[in-house]
């Protein structure tokens, strides 16, 4: 199932389109935390993708890397380089899954308070970030092509294997419980939509 090809070429021109209940990440994440007056190191983004079937794309993180074979949304940190946040979960579902970014629906109320955005640590906790994730469109579900540095193998699951951290007769163990929370709240707000 997997495609490993190392994405970390130049990134495409992304022409991607966005929600206007996004719009507020629409501005560098150096601007952002100034407007918000935040003080955390950065911020980062994580894109849930989710195919016809209602089946969202996760990625199992390399052996050698922190949280090693563990599962997870693409996403990372935002780069200075990066023109705005939303341009970061383009380049990061870029970077991570080879898939190009159509269009950002709208944020991911996972954090505290039922608010967007989860706050986290680097592996040292000496550093704070804060993650905004993004449901998203993508131009192909079919064209997933991993950097195997970052990520060993893709599986899209189910809303039931997600919450069961199985599929058949395989693990899927995530990150961690804000992994958990987010992808929940991922899949409530597609039944939301709905009304179911």
């Amino acid at each position: 199932m997997t495609d490993k090809q190392e994405t970390n070429l130049a990134p495409p021109d992304f022409n991607f389109t966005f929600d206007e209940s996004v719009a507020e990440w629409n501005v560098n994440h150096r601007e952002w935390l100034k407007t918000h007056d935040k003080t955390w190191d950065s911020l980062a983004t994580g894109a849930l993708v989710f195919d016809t079937s209602n089946r969202i794309l996760l990625l199992q993180r390399a052996p050698d890397d922190s949280m090693p074979n563990r599962w997870e949304i693409p996403g990372g940190a935002c780069d200075d380089e990066d023109e705005t946040v939303l341009y970061g979960c383009a380049r990061e579902l870029w970077e991570e899954a080879g898939l190009r970014l159509r269009h950002i629906r709208r944020v991911i109320p996972d954090g505290a308070n039922g608010k967007p955005g989860a706050v986290f640590t680097n592996r040292t906790g000496k550093r704070f970030f804060c993650k905004f994730s993004f449901e998203v469109d993508v131009e192909d579900t079919a064209e997933v092509k991993l950097d195997p540095k970052e990520h060993q193998d893709y599986v899209w699951a189910t809303e039931e294997e997600v919450k069961g951290q199985r599929m058949r007769e395989r693990e899927i163990p995530l990150t961690n419980g804000l992994m958990v929370r987010l992808i929940e709240k991922g899949f409530a707000k597609r039944r939301d939509d709905k009304g179911a």
